[in-house]
């Protein structure tokens, strides 16, 4: 899930993808990368010829290289040239490589979309196929001759959905009776399109799952090929603010509470003596919440009016740093405070984390300074996998 610069345009992207059972290594690579003097987002898909670990190599060196030379501006047909001589040479003698899409997405949203030798990028808009014009550009070298690379270039608007997929998708069910040929790109988008139209807002997580479970389901729950699935959406963004300590300076306390009470999003605060502060200066009550099932391992969550929640603070940031770090498509979460906090950072795009510095002395404790160290500590790490590896915007403030 990723964000462009214009604060009314967001882009939430996710990838889900699956490997045939026994196979230790996916041959589907997924990379992405982001050239932030351009503010440019740089996507790559590549398949590996073959499964398991040689095919997870080639595509790991053809992703790589894909993504280096369109983050470098060079010419599609030149990058792909050195790709495929760069790919290590088969000792018996057959061609190994990878294909490959590559799709940039502009600040001002435009996209272009190179393909070698994957499924079409299936481009929704306005619950219908969209198809801008496609034109072929040569790869260089007589060793290439005869190999095309596909490119389409739009403007996307909003509500804009592109699906990129790896063959293991479309050719899933290849000789079952029900789908003989394979489920066909055809048919995939129109499933696509069915769940569009079905729920207008289903987010890009949730149609890349659907898309990956039902091709999962025709190769009867057991996959003959590395499966893979990624969707972009755009669309409005969704604002989110964590607050977690108090201000340095008690006079600031008035204008602190101001600016968490006039943020236009849902909010959720980490720390008992900072949801104190904001309760006392917004005349509100704290309603303390026993069935928790982190009761036992952290103290009680509790309620405010205005808030999803309010959760103890560097303990909670800490687990919610651990569950983010080893996220996967896999994961599952439930309803514990640390869980809740990483379905709310999950679910929205722009996040404002307010990181007040207060140390208070009246506690004569000296493990205080520390423990500010470690807040600020930890909060950098959630930022860093926000902005990595989920690609959210993040802005931390310190107070």
């Amino acid at each position: 899930m990723t964000t462009t610069n214009n604060p009314e345009f967001h882009i939430e992207i996710d990838v889900q993808q699956k490997k045939p059972k026994g196979e230790t290594a996916c041959g589907d690579v997924f990379l992405s990368d982001t050239s932030r003097g351009e503010g440019r987002n740089i996507l790559v898909l590549s398949d590996g010829v073959g499964h398991g670990i040689k095919a997870s190599v080639l595509a790991t060196l053809t992703a790589t290289m894909a993504a280096k030379y369109t983050k470098l501006h060079t010419k599609p047909e030149i990058a792909a040239r050195i790709i495929m001589n760069a790919l290590p040479k088969s000792s018996d003698g057959k061609e190994n490589y990878a294909t490959f899409t590559i799709i940039e997405l502009d600040p001002d949203r435009h996209v272009q979309i190179t393909n070698y030798d994957n499924p079409r990028v299936l481009i929704i808009r306005n619950g219908k196929s969209f198809l801008p014009k496609e034109y072929e550009l040569k790869i260089r070298g007589d060793e290439n001759l005869g190999k095309l690379l596909r490119r389409r270039e739009f403007t996307a608007l909003k509500e804009d959905r592109l699906i990129f997929l790896s063959d293991g998708i479309t050719q899933s069910g290849l000789g079952n009776e029900q789908t003989s040929m394979g489920w066909g790109l055809d048919k995939v988008e129109e499933f696509a399109i069915g769940q569009i139209n079905r729920m207008n807002d289903i987010s890009a997580t949730k149609l890349a799952r659907k898309i990956l479970n039902q091709a999962v389901m025709y190769d009867n729950f057991s996959l003959k090929d590395d499966a893979t699935c990624g969707v972009i959406y755009f669309r409005e963004p969704r604002k989110f603010m964590l607050i977690t300590g108090p201000p340095f300076y008690k006079v600031k306390d008035f204008d602190f509470v101001g600016r968490i009470k006039n943020f236009q999003g849902k909010k959720i605060i980490c720390g008992g003596t900072t949801a104190e502060i904001i309760a006392r200066e917004l005349n509100l009550e704290v309603k303390i919440q026993h069935f928790k099932k982190d009761a036992n391992v952290l103290p009680p969550t509790a309620y405010m009016e205005g808030f999803e929640l309010i959760s103890e603070g560097i303990l909670t940031l800490g687990k919610v740093e651990d569950i983010l770090a080893n996220y996967d498509s896999d994961t599952r979460l439930d309803d514990s405070s640390p869980e809740e906090i990483v379905k709310m950072l999950l679910q929205h795009d722009v996040i404002d984390i307010i990181v007040g510095t207060r140390i208070n002395w009246a506690h004569q404790d000296p493990e205080q300074p520390l423990e500010l160290e470690l807040r600020k500590y930890v909060v950098k790490r959630i930022v860093k996998i926000l902005q990595l590896k989920f690609f959210k915007k993040v802005m931390v403030e310190y107070i």
